[in-house]
């Protein structure tokens, strides 16, 4: 009798332990892009994992349209109990503010930081028949010619957009920027030689330089990338001022209470650090890098300035 009032007791405490949204319904984990896409891959990874650590469900819900918006405007209208979250990169969180006058929120004024989730740095990449042995070359070359280097991107005012403009800032490179619509159908005229060069996410990217299908002429950070250690930084060869960073964090509605924020951000830590989700981050190309909630709020607050400042010196307007 003794015992099982002394067990009845440990698993009121227990229950007591756990936050009480915490034993409610499933977590939606709010994705703004299309389902297979590298947001949505690395949603994927993480929810099983983050589910083990809530003790929860965490179920992947994918809400494209309006470069981000619509998925993040649902988060934004959601209550704020830690049942809905999005997972977003850096583009739809710093840099559509300024591209987007009219733009439905504000990520500083209209959601809760939860995470960082991973870094995804920017790798220049040329066609497996180009000459240049790295950037430097590159750029040099591009300096020779009377007609401009073409450059693709993904898009107007995308990181890959605005990695080409800072390359161009920082080297004075003749470079013609050359929009599309993705990075798939710019990857495909690189490889068939209609465009010169491209930066791209490194997790894009990887299989392709590892499949011998395109060049890396230098990494877009200051350190070297653990998935391609015999590339070069850029800052190595004399290029300095390109640093992007196509971040993917986690962010919570608006008012969401600190200790529903707290318990979010320990989980998402602990999911990070379990060796097979980060091994599998890493196999992609993508670097784990969980934080505190008051360090991602700096991270998009420098991002959406740094971003918002070059955009407007360079009059980019999205289509």
């Amino acid at each position: 009798m003794m015992m099982g009032r002394f067990a009845c007791a440990v698993a009121l405490c227990v229950a007591a332990s756990v936050p009480a949204w915490a034993q409610t319904k499933p977590v939606r984990m709010v994705v703004s892009f299309t389902s297979g896409g590298p947001v949505d891959t690395v949603a994927r990874i993480l929810s099983e994992q983050l589910g083990k650590e809530l003790g929860r469900t965490v179920i992947v819900d994918n809400k494209p349209g309006a470069n981000g918006a619509i998925g993040a405007v649902d988060v934004m209208r959601s209550a704020p109990d830690g049942n809905t979250l999005w997972i977003t990169s850096v583009g739809a969180a710093a840099i559509n503010e300024a591209l987007y006058p009219s733009l439905p929120y504000d990520t500083q004024r209209d959601f809760t930081p939860v995470s960082l989730v991973v870094n995804n740095v920017e790798v220049l990449v040329a066609n497996q028949d180009d000459p240049a042995k790295d950037a430097a070359e590159f750029v040099a070359a591009s300096r020779k010619r009377k007609e401009p280097t073409a450059m693709a991107s993904s898009g107007i005012g995308s990181i890959p957009h605005l990695a080409l403009e800072q390359l161009k800032d920082s080297t004075g490179a003749n470079l013609m920027h050359v929009p599309y619509k993705g990075a798939a159908p710019a990857i495909t005229d690189l490889m068939g030689g209609q465009v010169g060069g491209f930066f791209g996410d490194v997790p894009g990217l990887i299989n392709y330089v590892r499949g011998g299908k395109l060049k890396p002429l230098g990494i877009a950070s200051s350190k070297r990338h653990p998935a391609l250690p015999e590339v070069k930084t850029l800052e190595e060869q004399g290029i300095r001022g390109v640093d992007t960073n196509n971040w993917y964090a986690l962010f919570a509605p608006p008012r969401t209470p600190p200790a529903v924020v707290e318990s979010l951000n320990k989980a998402v830590g602990r999911a990070l650090a379990n060796p097979v989700v980060h091994e599998r981050l890493l196999k992609l190309g993508t670097e784990p890098a969980p934080s505190t909630p008051q360090e991602l709020a700096g991270l998009l607050k420098r991002d959406t300035d740094k971003w918002a400042k070059m955009i407007r010196a360079k009059n980019i307007k999205a289509e």
